[in-house]
């Protein structure tokens, strides 16, 4: 009989806080590389600091931080429900398949409801974030600041109907009341 070894991975998750910045930031470069920077989901976080509260890491007592999540406020059109941008979700190469990212989402996602948003979108592998409930936007339904690839744009609905409501363009907050400000509404 051939044994199989197995990896066995006992963490903790705790919120993220200002010391772990440099671990997160290499781990994020081993996930996705330097040219993450120039994705269009990094143009919804310019500016604005991830929600305290639902951005954790997963620590392992020998290793240290082995796994991030983050989550961001966004507004979607002029009347979209309260929404989050999640991302990035990042575990360690020689970690992944143990259950980490599962975790670091599902814990997430349940604070997330408390906190009363109604959805989270993301972009994202479908195969991966399908696991605890992702599905493809709608065609045409949302605007991004910039190019995405329209599979790999996903959302979950923390609330039943949420993503009906959600229509139009999608800005963080700074640039959205910048927009208010200006006069320039949807006409959608």
């Amino acid at each position: 009989m051939r044994v199989t070894p197995v990896t066995i991975c006992k963490f903790s998750l705790i919120p993220e806080a200002p010391e772990h910045k440099t671990v997160i930031e290499s781990l994020l470069d081993e996930a996705f590389g330097l040219w993450r920077l120039a994705k269009t989901s990094y143009r919804l976080r310019e500016g604005e600091r991830p929600i305290e509260g639902l951005s954790h890491v997963a620590i392992e007592a020998r290793r240290g931080i082995v796994g991030c999540i983050s989550f961001w406020r966004i507004h979607i059109g002029d009347d979209g429900p309260p929404t989050l941008l999640l991302g990035p979700l990042a575990v360690a190469g020689d970690r992944r398949g143990v259950g980490i990212g599962r975790a670091l989402m599902n814990n997430g996602i349940d604070r997330a409801r408390s906190m009363g948003y109604a959805l989270v979108i993301l972009v994202g592998d479908e195969p991966y974030y399908g696991r605890v409930g992702f599905r493809k936007v709608p065609e045409d339904q949302l605007i991004l600041p910039g190019p995405v690839d329209p599979d790999r744009l996903l959302f979950l609905e923390l609330e039943e109907g949420a993503m009906r409501k959600a229509r139009g363009l999608v800005l963080p907050p700074h640039r959205f009341a910048n927009r208010r400000l200006s006069g320039l509404h949807e006409t959608t």
